[in-house]
């Protein structure tokens, strides 16, 4: 009796462990050639193109740029996203955390004057984003320091403050060594895109730089007049 190789058990093993392999060695590499950033997968061997990226956002059709948040960043996280993933979902959900995150940090440096990346730092972030939750209003207490159509939300690492009438948060959290504070708003989004921020050391009092970006947001969508 013949047997159909391709559903044998032991090629099925072996065909999940090859691509565990190649999921494992995927490897990024930029670098800026004559000042044109090239981006090559060294896995296929091939240029990363933005072109397949620009048929499902457009920030940058002239290419692609890391190591800042713009439109050339933003449509690098989203190209290889793609790549990586194959999964035009997951590329348009988390290619402005990826850019945030990952791809304003990349730097050319080192001997060949490059950046790599691998799939395990993709997939190290890909995990990170998908910890974090959906910020929906949920009431809060009103503050004397802020307009009336602002309140604040104490989580267990961080506090929001949100606006009443539209989906504007200001969230502030501690890192190691500063403040991170920063307007942004949720819209239709997975996770909220960031409008503005500031960062302070973390000796210093916050609350100045709240009110700042809270007035920023009333200064950009004029509050809802009350009945």
């Amino acid at each position: 009796m013949e047997t159909d190789s391709t559903t044998h058990p032991r090629v099925v093993q072996d065909e999940r462990e090859r691509c565990q392999a190649t999921g494992d060695h995927v490897e990024y590499v930029g670098m800026r050639v004559d000042g044109t950033p090239v981006v090559l997968n060294l896995t296929e061997h091939e240029r990363l193109s933005p072109d397949r990226s620009l048929d499902l956002v457009r920030h940058s059709p002239a290419g692609f740029d890391w190591g800042y948040t713009g439109s050339g960043p933003a449509q690098l996280a989203c190209a290889l996203l793609l790549d990586y993933t194959d999964d035009e979902s997951v590329a348009h959900q988390y290619y402005i955390q990826f850019r945030d995150a990952v791809v304003s940090q990349l730097v050319c440096d080192g001997p060949a004057d490059c950046w790599h990346l691998t799939g395990a730092d993709i997939d190290a972030a890909l995990s990170a984003f998908q910890d974090h939750h959906t910020l929906t209003p949920d009431g809060g207490k009103p503050s004397p320091s802020l307009p009336a159509n602002w309140s604040a939300v104490s989580r267990a690492d961080r506090t929001v403050f949100q606006r009443r009438d539209i989906d504007h948060y200001v969230v502030l959290a501690e890192g190691s060594e500063e403040w991170l504070i920063i307007l942004c708003a949720q819209g239709d989004r997975a996770y909220p895109a960031p409008l503005d921020h500031r960062t302070l050391p973390v000796g210093t009092t916050p609350a100045p730089a709240v009110q700042e970006l809270v007035t920023e947001s009333n200064n950009l969508v004029e509050p809802e007049e009350e009945a």
